[in-house]
């Protein structure tokens, strides 16, 4: 008997947390930290948790026995599987027992490590230890009586996967994050056919956008971005996911056709570079960009390494070149506006999610304000990484599974509704409990 049991991901956008048992063998689908949750009781950095104990008494970290490195049971779960690189779906790793396999993309585990690289270890991301094991489309990895396919899908951030989960009661589908409006729909597409083909017993799919999408598209992305580009006389700031390469690649497209250099900073520039010998996915040379130099008294190794590597440029410099600019800066970079000083006719466009919860909110309030004092107006152009209801319907009807759980998502009742006619049984997860295949 196969049973599947959401430690995570239920009724919250991220914190993806399933095991699915067979038999003797027992692997997770994903390990995140759940935003949600962790802000109901923290302020970080002001109000941080002390130790695993504070993760476990609020259930941020689920009693998983034979799970924790910090815990003195023998282990308890096979393997890990991640489906991508956000956090909400793969910072958790960080508490698992060093002996757990954790299998990922070849583009997962590159990200991991260049996060790992460029922040300090902290108590809810620490990956030293840990064993990754990649895999590409294609692949097919036993644990026991289960097998996983992973299938390549389209997302936010490259090396995205779901997964085709073979058990001896039927195969489970599982989405992690998707959709088929992004610069690879032709992934997903694939993905959709696979699992249709497997005849599933379950899918366990995401519902992140189920109240609120704007249709759109990659493209069009870049599009609207030119537009601001071309009319903006002065400086053009930019924010967007520091992993997500479609974006800075259409940035970069952008910068082109302007003729404005890219700035990129060095966070970025040092995953891009661990990027490079991808062939799979063209990402943008660092010698083709220009690196934000902040002025501090101390830099880190990797950043000495990355800004030797390429042309830099700092504060004054983009001063005095406003017009010839694209900055890619964070909202930590805010500060570099009183050197910088934006001319007449510079704007700023944030190209990520608008705030989700309440400490998000207040940021993007201090964020407005800045933009406020210097004059730049701001432009929203973005994309969501997750399906749109329409195009999640349609791969579901496709997909044709017994039995639907709905999952990444906090409007479960709408989706309920909107898929009521498939003919798939539609299953509300409830956290903690054990659902049999």
């Amino acid at each position: 008997m196969t049973s599947i049991t959401f430690y995570g991901g239920v009724n919250e956008i991220g914190g993806n947390k399933i095991l699915i048992e067979d038999e003797d063998s027992r692997i997770l689908l994903d390990f995140g930290m759940s935003f949600t949750l962790r802000y109901q009781y923290y302020s970080i950095p002001f109000l941080s948790p002390k130790d695993e104990n504070d993760l476990l008494e609020f259930g941020i970290l689920p009693r998983l026995r034979g799970a924790y490195q910090f815990e003195c049971d023998e282990p308890a779960i096979d393997a890990v599987f991640l489906s991508h690189s956000h956090l909400d779906h793969s910072a958790y790793i960080s508490f698992l027992k060093r002996e757990i396999p954790v299998y990922c993309g070849e583009t997962t585990a590159t990200i991991l490590r260049a996060y790992s690289e460029v922040h300090l270890p902290s108590l809810e991301f620490n990956i030293e230890g840990l064993r990754f094991n990649t895999f590409r489309t294609g692949d097919k990895v036993r644990i026991g009586s289960i097998e996983v396919e992973p299938i390549h899908v389209d997302h936010s951030v490259p090396g995205s996967y779901g997964f085709i989960v073979h058990t001896t009661s039927g195969t489970i589908i599982y989405t992690g994050d998707f959709r088929r409006h992004g610069s690879r729909p032709d992934l997903t597409e694939d993905f959709i056919g696979r699992s249709s083909e497997s005849h599933p017993e379950a899918l366990i799919c995401e519902s992140t956008n189920m109240a609120s999408v704007e249709i759109s598209s990659e493209r069009e992305v870049m599009e609207k971005i030119n537009n601001v580009v071309s009319r903006a006389s002065g400086l053009v700031m930019a924010n967007f996911s520091w992993a997500d390469i479609d974006r800075l690649r259409s940035f970069y497209e952008a910068a082109e056709k302007n003729e404005r250099s890219l700035v990129v900073t060095p966070k970025q520039a040092h995953l891009l570079n661990q990027l490079s010998g991808d062939p799979h996915l063209n990402v943008p040379k660092i010698d083709e960009l220009l690196i934000f130099r902040r002025e501090k008294k101390r830099y880190y190794d990797w950043e000495k390494e990355i800004m030797d590597s390429a042309e830099t440029i700092d504060s004054h410099e983009i001063s005095g070149r406003q017009s010839e600019i694209i900055l890619v800066c964070s909202f930590y970079d805010l500060t570099e506006l009183t050197e910088i000083r934006p001319d007449a006719g510079s704007c700023y466009i944030l190209s990520a999610s608008e705030p989700f919860n309440e400490e998000m909110e207040m940021d993007y309030n201090r964020l407005i304000n800045w933009l406020e004092h210097y004059g730049l107006p701001q432009f929203h152009i973005h994309v969501s990484g997750h399906i749109t209801p329409l195009h999640l319907r349609e791969s579901i009807m496709t997909i044709d599974p017994k039995l639907v759980f709905p999952i990444h998502g906090v409007h479960l009742d709408l989706f309920r509704r909107f898929m009521r006619d498939i003919r798939g049984e539609i299953i509300t997860p409830e956290k903690d409990k054990r659902y049999r295949i």
